[in-house]
């Protein structure tokens, strides 16, 4: 019985990832934790590997359109791959299933929540500011960063909150390419902020999984589930009023952020 529910979460999650962009992550992790009573650590580890996986098919679809700016991805990634080997190596120091940890982590998570939810509902306030097409010879200056430093700051922050949580390659991630490169179209923005997803969870789920802290069987469970429902997802985008998803969404992400922190 609890093969099909976890297979059901994973269409689901999948399901919401294909209709508004927002990270499986936010979604995954309070699910396996709150709905089935996985530990924190492992949640985090599995959901991570979830992310790496979900999100290739997508990085290489838009790659296949030439939409993804690699090196806006290699700049974020600069900072984040090393944080996140980092952080693995202080969590692995410490014991991820160590009761400390776990309240490091279900704490860290809850903010990261909160901050998520935020970045949605200013998705949902900001409509379509942002260009959504550019001139071809714009395109160099406008994935150039003020500062060579900034992405990689930023990329380093984004490492460690998503290697600690599983949360932030997402929506935070576009919210940080936004301020980063304003004058970048949407679509290139969101297929950079997923094609740097890609190798940052895989790194970070790798990690976890020599830790211990990732469960396979239940890994393929939910992949089972996710991948039809992110194509289902892709398909009835423009048939859903995304506004009113997101509004949802980041109010159920507020909750779960909360409930976290209180724990």
């Amino acid at each position: 019985m609890h093969e099909f529910a976890f297979i059901f979460a994973g269409f689901s999650v999948g399901l919401v990832v294909g209709l508004t962009g927002v990270g499986g992550g936010s979604l995954m992790t309070p699910i396996l934790i709150f709905v089935f009573g996985i530990k924190p650590h492992l949640a985090i580890g599995t959901d991570l590997l979830f992310a790496a996986f979900t999100k290739m098919g997508g990085t290489l679809s838009l790659a296949r359109a030439r939409i993804v700016d690699w090196r806006i991805v290699g700049q974020v990634a600069a900072g984040s791959l090393p944080a996140s080997l980092i952080t693995l190596y202080v969590l692995q120091r410490l014991g991820p299933a160590n009761p400390a940890t776990q309240t490091v982590m279900t704490t860290t998570l809850g903010l990261a929540l909160l901050l998520t939810a935020g970045a949605t509902f200013y998705k949902v306030l900001r409509g379509k500011a942002v260009p959504l097409a550019i001139a071809p010879e714009l395109i160099s200056q406008a994935t150039r960063a003020q500062h060579w430093a900034l992405p990689v700051l930023f990329g380093a922050v984004i490492g460690t909150l998503v290697t600690i949580t599983s949360v932030g390659a997402g929506a935070i991630g576009v919210i940080v390419l936004m301020m980063l490169y304003p004058a970048l179209p949407l679509p290139r923005i969101v297929a950079a902020d997923i094609a740097h997803a890609v190798p940052l969870t895989l790194v970070a789920g790798l990690g976890h999984a020599s830790l211990g802290s990732v469960d396979w069987p239940l890994l393929l469970k939910l992949l089972a589930g996710s991948l039809p429902g992110i194509w289902l997802g892709a398909h009835l985008m423009r048939k859903t009023p995304d506004r009113v998803i997101r509004s949802l969404l980041s109010a159920l992400l507020a909750y779960a952020g909360v409930k976290l922190i209180s724990i």
